[in-house]
C-alpha cells in the first residue's frame, strides 16, 4: 500500500471568499490524490450549514446563535467589500460569467473526491448547532482527531 500525500485545511473563517480558497486547495490537492481533511470551527461551520432551517431543540442563547449566523455556503458573505450583501452577488455574477464553479458545487465536488468534511464538536457545542443542522456525509470529532490527521501532512493551513 503506497503512503498518499495528506493536506489539512482549518476553516475558521465563515466568509465566501476565504471557504471558496479552502474548497478550491481542498479538490486541488484532491485531483493530486492527497488524503484531504478539512476541519471546521468557529466561524466556517457556517458553510457547512443547511440552506432550510431545521427545526431542533435549543435554548435561548443557542437559538440568537441561529439567527445571527448566515444558514449555509450561500449566505456567506465576504470578507472585503460586503457592502451589506451587494459584494457576494457581485463576486458570484462574476464568477458564473467565468464559469468558476460555485461554493456549494465546491463543497459537493470535495465529498465526490473523498475530502475528508470535519465538523468540531466543541465549537459545534459552543454555538449550539446541532447534526440536523449540517450538511449529510460529514464527520465529527474534536481537535485531537484534526491533529491527528495535521501530524503526517505536508500541507496543512489555517483559513
Amino acid at each position: 500500500m503506497e503512503n498518499k500525500e495528506k493536506t489539512t485545511i482549518v476553516l475558521f473563517s465563515g466568509e465566501l471568499d476565504k471557504a471558496i480558497a479552502a474548497f478550491i486547495i481542498a479538490n486541488g490537492a484532491a485531483a493530486y490524490d492527497h488524503e484531504v481533511t478539512i476541519f471546521f470551527t468557529f466561524w466556517g461551520l457556517n458553510a457547512l450549514r443547511k440552506d432550510e432551517s431545521v427545526s431542533v431543540k435549543k435554548g435561548w442563547l443557542e437559538s440568537m446563535f441561529a439567527k445571527m449566523m448566515p444558514r449555509g455556503a450561500n449566505k456567506l458573505g465576504l470578507s472585503k467589500m460586503n457592502f451589506g450583501g451587494i459584494g457576494p452577488k457581485m463576486i458570484k455574477h462574476v464568477m458564473k460569467k467565468h464559469n468558476a464553479m460555485t461554493l456549494p458545487q465546491l463543497i459537493e465536488l470535495a465529498q465526490e473526491q473523498g475530502v475528508k468534511l470535519v465538523a468540531c464538536t466543541m465549537t459545534m457545542d459552543l454555538l449550539g448547532l446541532q447534526k440536523e443542522e449540517l450538511l449529510d456525509g460529514i464527520e465529527y470529532a474534536g481537535v485531537a482527531a484534526y491533529l491527528g490527521d495535521a501530524a503526517d501532512a505536508k500541507v496543512n493551513l489555517f483559513i
